[in-house]
Formats: C-alpha cells, structure tokens, sequence
C-alpha cells in the first residue's frame, strides 16, 4: 500500500492547476494541511482584510477536497514544527508544496530540509530560471519581461486530480475557532462583493474575460473599473497566472500579459531582495515627516479626510471594501509619500492589513515604484498632481460613490471642490496645497543631494 502524501496549502488554496497537489495523487492517499503560522512570518503575519479572505477561502478548500475524496487538517503554530509533527502523525511517504517566494516562506522550506518536495505553480515561469546574461536576477522590469517572454506561453494548467484519503486521520482544528473573521465590530460588511475560493475566482475570471477587450483602454478609470479584480484571487492562490493567461489568449492583449508578468517580476525581486517589504532597496537619504503633525496627517489620509476628492475616494474604497482601484493606488500612494513627506513603509504596512489583496512581492514593489526608492522605480521628482489626475481619468463617479458629500457637485467642480470654491461644509480642506506639497518635497530632495 502506497504511504500517505501530505500537502502543505499555502498561498495555493485550490485543486487545480495545483502541481504539489497533482504529485502527491500520483504517490498515494492525500492529506491536505494548512498551519496558521502568525510566528514565522513576525511583522508580515496576515493582515485584517486578508484574514477575513483566509477564513472564506479555507472554507471552501475544505468544501473542494471533501467533494474530491481528501481531507484539509487545519492546524496552528509555527510551521517549522507542525508540518512535521503532522507528517509523522500520518506516517507520510513525502510533503509536497508549492514554491513561494516570500522570506518566511523560504525559511520555513529549509528547515524541513529534502523531505519536502518543492513545485512550481504560483507564477508564469520560476523567476530563478528569468537571470541576466551574467547569471544574476534582473533589476529592470524591461529586460526581465524580454527573458520571460521567450518563455512564453506558459505550460497550459492542469486539471484536478482525483484523491483518496488515508484511513487514519490526524486531529484538526476548528476553522471558527481561529476567530479570523471580525466581530466587535464587523468591519467587513462591505466586502460581501467578493466571492473567496476557486468557485468564486473562476467566476470572476469569467466575468474579466467577457470584457478583456477594454483593459487597456479603460483599466485607468476608476468610475468605469475595467480592472480584472482578480488580485485578491490570484495571490490567495485560488486561480494561478497559467489559467488567467490561457483562459484570456488574446482577448487581454499584451498589456494584461505585462501585468502578470510584473507579478513575476516581483517575486524575483523579493528573491533578490528578501527585506523588500521595510528597506529602501536605493535608500534617498531624504528628511521625511515625523511627529505629532505627521502623525496626523497620516491618519487623516487613512480616513480618507485629505482634502484631494480622488485620494479621499480611494481610501474610502479600500476601507469599506478591502480593495483600491489601481489608477487611485498609485495616486493615494504618491500623496503620502510626496505631498505629505511620509516614510513610503508607514504607507505599505497600512495596504498590508487593510487590503484583501495585501501581497508581499507586489505591495513591496509598488510602494518603492512610487517612492523612488526601487531598483526599478520612477524617480521621486515626478509627482503626482491629485487634481489634474483625478479630472484626467474621468474620476467624477468614483468620488460620488465614495465621498457622498460631494455627490451633488457638478463634474467640473467635484475634482477641486475647494479650488472652485464649492466644498461643503462637512468636507475637509486640504492638508496641503498642491504647489506648497510639491516644492516642499522637491526642496527636500534636493537637500538630499547637496
């Protein structure tokens, strides 16, 4: 009789397309294992927003591998210790488990040491394989795009296996018990739009395939959201990049392909450069806000009590919604950083407990993009002007969803309510003036350089 298999779930919490999963079938019965490790991973333990998706999208792992004839033991702890403990509790032949790319991730794979055995899965091609000519990562997304995309397409995905479960099964515990979904207060009553697990994913890759077409002309309008709102489903591992890119062939067109591809990018960059997520990767040396002032003018911009109509909205979004349509990420973002003085990581571990999306690799990146501070990155002395980006991308619906006391005011006036002189009273007036935020921050810049 063939020993048992156990399968260490992740950020890979779906049957298909699932190669540790689809290994492990081949070897013998199935025990599926996902650890709640809040230790390992210290600071970059899941976030609010993300735990909420956790406790839905276990839910329905569980659901899938009971249809499918295994079992999902749910356990918690450091993972370091409890994979193995279950492993050997089960007798396992092997544990099999996707490839991730995040440092705790990394160090817990080591400490298992050969007995688990690593698979691909969660990206278009292992960004190991994507190196310059010299052999060493790719800092420019350009040149890793080129090297990735003689890789393309990439292997077409894999379809569920069937399982089979051993007859003796190890104790789990109750996924209620992990208490991971809020209470006092339920904040979450706004995330009912999103649909977590496989089920859920592949609806919504349905959805963003029948209107592909328009991505790359619409994906920057917040009011008409052309966006694929797949994130939250991809780095959750419910659909990988392999079936998005296939299921859409070329309905998406090259730009959506980049988009995935930048996901990869990412993950080379945080295998490059593990402290990503808290470091500068090209440190600015600039005086950056500190103190009570500082202090307060982040939470305003928390609140979405800027004073700029389009930084208020996207806040107020993700807030309500665990989710930023991308065009307002990167002017939310731009405004803490630029018009506001403010460290970029005070910025990034704010999205990593409020957004359901919140990704190591991809948040981390984004943020030092805007920052300046990347390898690969704008430079700090483009600054985002809220107003003119706001009126530029047609963003007048948007703020009327999401800043309801300006929902009155006409599109020409609801960009700059306080510059046409239309703000109602209720409405904050701005922490900063455009032209002061921006010569205070280029001043700053500059004395950096002297």
């Amino acid at each position: 009789m063939a020993s048992p298999q156990l399968v260490w779930f992740r950020q890979d919490l779906r049957t298909h397309d699932h190669l540790a999963l689809t290994a492990a079938a081949e070897r013998g019965p199935v025990v599926g294992l996902y650890v709640l490790d809040d230790e390992t991973p210290g600071e970059w333990k899941p976030g609010g927003a993300s735990r909420w998706w956790l406790h839905h999208s276990l839910a329905s792992l569980a659901a899938e591998l009971k249809e499918r004839g295994s079992v999902l033991i749910l356990r918690r702890g450091r993972a370091s210790r409890v994979v193995p403990e279950v492993a050997k509790e089960i007798g396992a032949g092997a544990i099999h488990a996707n490839r991730h790319y995040e440092p705790w991730w990394r160090e817990a794979e080591c400490e298992h040491g050969d007995f688990v055995i690593l698979h691909d899965g969660d990206v278009l091609h292992e960004p190991d394989a994507i190196r310059s000519g010299s052999g060493k990562p790719f800092k420019i997304y350009g040149p890793f795009y080129r090297a990735l995309h003689a890789h393309f397409p990439p292997a077409p995905p894999l379809p569920a296996p069937k399982l089979e479960k051993p007859a003796k099964l190890p104790a789990s515990d109750e996924l209620d018990d992990w208490n991971l979904l809020p209470t006092k207060p339920d904040w979450a009553g706004g995330f009912s739009d999103w649909e977590p697990g496989a089920a859920g994913a592949a609806k919504q890759l349905k959805r963003f395939v029948e209107h592909a077409g328009d991505y790359g002309r619409e994906r920057d309008l917040p009011a008409v959201d052309a966006t694929s709102r797949l994130s939250p489903h991809l780095h959750h591992g419910e659909i990988t990049p392999r079936q998005v890119w296939h299921a859409l062939g070329r309905k998406g067109g090259d730009k959506f392909h980049r988009e995935l591809a930048w996901r990869d990018f990412s993950r080379s960059m945080t295998l490059a450069d593990p402290d990503i997520g808290s470091k500068s990767q090209r440190p600015l040396g600039l005086r950056t806000r500190h103190g009570k002032a500082a202090d307060a003018d982040f939470e305003a911009w928390t609140k979405g009590r800027t004073g700029y109509p389009l930084v208020d909205a996207g806040m107020r979004q993700l807030w309500v919604s665990g989710w930023m349509h991308n065009r307002a990420r990167l002017v939310t973002s731009s405004f803490l950083v630029k018009h506001l003085l403010i460290d970029w990581w005070r910025g990034a571990q704010w999205f990593w407990d409020t957004l359901v999306d919140a990704d190591y690799a991809n948040n981390s990146q984004n943020w030092q993009w805007i920052a300046g501070t990347g390898f690969d990155s704008q430079p700090f002395y483009r600054i985002m002007a809220p107003l003119a980006q706001s009126e530029k991308f047609d963003a007048a619906d948007y703020i009327r969803q999401w800043v309801p006391e300006l929902a009155h005011l006409s599109d020409a006036d609801i960009h700059d309510p306080w510059g046409r002189g239309k703000a109602p009273k209720d409405y904050p007036e701005p922490l900063i003036g455009h032209k002061e935020a921006r010569e205070r921050a280029l001043a700053a810049f500059k004395a950096r350089s002297s």
